[in-house]
């Protein structure tokens, strides 16, 4: 293995040792008990079983056969989710076939953030990831599982489940993921329209024929933001059965990989050859894993919020300087849209998770030796997520070795001939905080930029002022007070056209802010989840209209270029009553006041349970 591996693995290792002690010992309280049907009392037996057909509650109460929970979020609004109504019928016919039971323990919340941006929907969006959260162990609270599928997809809907799976890290889980949609109109002709829009060169009709054509059927959508980086990290993590990120939700091979994530679990159960609870499977190199794949694909900048999450569920503590000292030495294998103008179809026809997985493993940027879902015909630990699954002759799924060569080579590509030495994250800190840049979607031209500060405190007010013609210039955006505490950290594409379109005339522009901006942040350099946010006191609340600020994501810097003295003695700038009262209200916001009190800075992982 590389030493940044070994370095950073030990160094996190080190760090977690009590509370990830503390967990485990919570874990291994709750493995080895007995079922719940034979545990409980009769009443909560009766209760628990009474809507199953009498064979099944036979199967539970005397024969003592697995009993298995699904935790869907199933919705129709959802695209990517859609596909999940029929799963629970595949479920249960494959668990039958098996021996064992399977309940529906509950659904979960999930919120499209494609419906939300630019609304006061999007306030909710980050918690919704620890409701979902919540959700997940209410589900399981019920206590008579011996293990669980975990169908969700979307950008926080995978944190979530992962969180809330975490909290019971002793039953043994799988996730089962539905697939992207097919191509549609492609993700650069979709933002050239989008541009176009902003300068008010198309109308709405126009502008609404092609989102629809981007936008058009069951399925991710095909970009690679937070939902498709989700998929890639839970291969990277050994929590899907192998290969099964980007099949179609409507391909014969994707039931059948539902059906073997059935026997992937009860492989796994207690009452399985190789009992693996999930708080024992997602141990520190797991989640090294999952950083790196990140960091090779150029994945959302979501998760230096959400794996900060997820980890801390598990016990252990990583922060974004971990990130980004792997980012340095981890090779960028995959250019997917907006790190290239390929889509996740185009990505899984070149070789897809298999291909990167498997040059990661053999280059040493992977812990090979971990335990994963994967069948044990697969020979076991990471190697197993190199192969690539096929409909077998005779039913089920084969799996084949991924080729030894990138179908397409603008794509992905071999750790021995990257697209860039480096990964596609970097940590960026400065007199204005800590914040994250997604380099991969930047021209390397504009990896540096020095530009007057234009300080706004609403994505509305910023669209107008470029409406207005006010930003035909060289500018550093300054958004600020969009933070957890503050609104609940939108993401702001709405703000990915318009400067998209300075940048196009020419003008040196980027976009500082302590709100997010997702996996599609695009080609406009953008400092995103500055930390601590200007509501907590952050020093971004000290910049003003025509500070010089340097973005410098070569040397990983930002900074207001102000004489020290000066910077030290300006007041911070305080949010209005209006608009803390207008980011309280409305919409449903009222109920999450308390996680806006409560919640911790964006490199904690923007938790609200501790």
């Amino acid at each position: 293995m590389k030493s940044h591996l070994v370095e950073v693995t030990q160094r996190i290792r080190e760090r977690s040792a009590v509370l990830r002690g503390a967990y485990l010992a919570r874990v291994d309280r709750l493995t080895g008990r007995a079922p719940g049907a034979q545990r409980m009392g009769c009443a909560n037996v009766a209760h628990a079983f009474a809507a199953m057909p009498g064979d099944e509650r036979l199967r539970i109460v005397a024969e003592r056969a697995p009993n298995l929970a699904v935790v869907t979020a199933y919705n129709d609004m959802l695209s990517a989710h859609q596909p999940y109504e029929g799963y629970p019928a595949i479920i249960r016919d494959e668990a039958q076939r098996r021996g064992a039971t399977v309940q529906v323990a509950g659904g979960v919340p999930a919120m499209c953030d494609g419906v939300t941006q630019g609304l006061p929907g999007m306030e909710l969006s980050l918690f919704s990831r620890d409701a979902i959260a919540q959700g997940t162990v209410i589900a399981l609270s019920h206590d008579v599982f011996d293990g669980a599928l975990l169908l969700g997809i979307c950008d926080k809907i995978v944190p979530g489940l992962l969180i809330g799976a975490l909290h019971f890290g002793h039953l043994p889980c799988v996730f089962v993921p539905a697939g992207p949609m097919a191509s549609g109109l492609s993700n650069n002709d979709k933002a050239k329209v989008r541009e176009r829009a902003a300068q008010g060169l198309v109308g709405r009709d126009e502008l609404l024929a092609a989102e629809q054509a981007a936008y058009h059927g069951a399925g991710t959508c095909t970009f690679y933001g937070t939902a498709n980086s989700n998929q890639m990290l839970l291969e990277a993590m050994g929590l899907h059965v192998p290969g099964a990120a980007f099949v179609h939700p409507h391909a014969p091979l994707r039931e059948a990989l539902t059906r073997e994530a059935v026997g992937a679990l009860l492989a796994i159960s207690e009452k399985g050859p190789r009992f693996t609870p999930i708080g024992r499977l997602v141990d520190e190199r797991v989640i090294v894993n999952a950083m790196v794949a990140l960091l090779a694909t150029g994945g959302s900048t979501n998760h230096l919020i959400h794996w900060v999450a997820v980890a801390r569920a598990a016990g252990i503590l990583i922060d974004w300087t971990d990130f980004s000292e792997l980012s340095a030495a981890v090779p960028l294998l995959a250019r997917v849209y907006p790190n290239g103008s390929a889509d996740v179809n185009q990505f899984q026809a070149a070789g897809g998770t298999g291909f990167v997985l498997r040059e990661l493993l053999d280059a040493g940027h992977l812990h090979g030796d971990v335990a994963t879902v994967a069948p044990d015909a697969l020979g076991g630990g990471m190697a197993a997520y190199g192969q690539v699954p096929r409909l077998a002759d005779a039913g089920g799924v084969a799996w084949h070795a991924t080729p030894a060569t990138s179908g397409d080579d603008g794509v992905v590509r071999p750790a021995a001939a990257p697209f860039s030495p480096s990964g596609g994250l970097k940590l960026l800190a400065g007199n204005l905080g800590r914040a994250v840049i997604k380099v991969s979607a930047v021209p390397e031209e504009r990896h540096i930029i020095e530009a007057p500060a234009r300080v706004f405190t609403s994505q509305e007010a910023m669209q107008a002022a470029f409406k207005a013609g006010e930003l035909n210039r060289d500018v550093v955006v300054v958004v600020r007070f969009q933070g957890p505490q503050s609104n609940g950290m939108p993401e702001l594409h709405k703000l990915t056209p318009p400067l998209a379109v300075l940048q196009g005339q020419g003008h040196r522009v980027a976009l500082v802010t302590d709100g997010r901006m997702s996996g599609a942040s695009g080609k406009v350099p953008a400092a995103i989840h500055v930390s601590p946010e200007a509501l907590a006191g952050g020093p971004l609340a000290r910049v003003r209209d025509g500070d010089l600020i340097r973005l410098d994501a070569v040397a990983g810097t930002l900074q207001a270029l102000v004489p020290a003295d000066d910077w030290a003695a300006r007041a911070l700038a305080t949010i209005s009553p209006e608009q803390a009262e207008d980011n309280a209200h409305g919409l449903g916001r009222d109920l999450f006041g308390g996680l806006r009190r409560t919640v911790r800075s964006a490199e904690e992982g923007a938790v609200t349970w501790l």
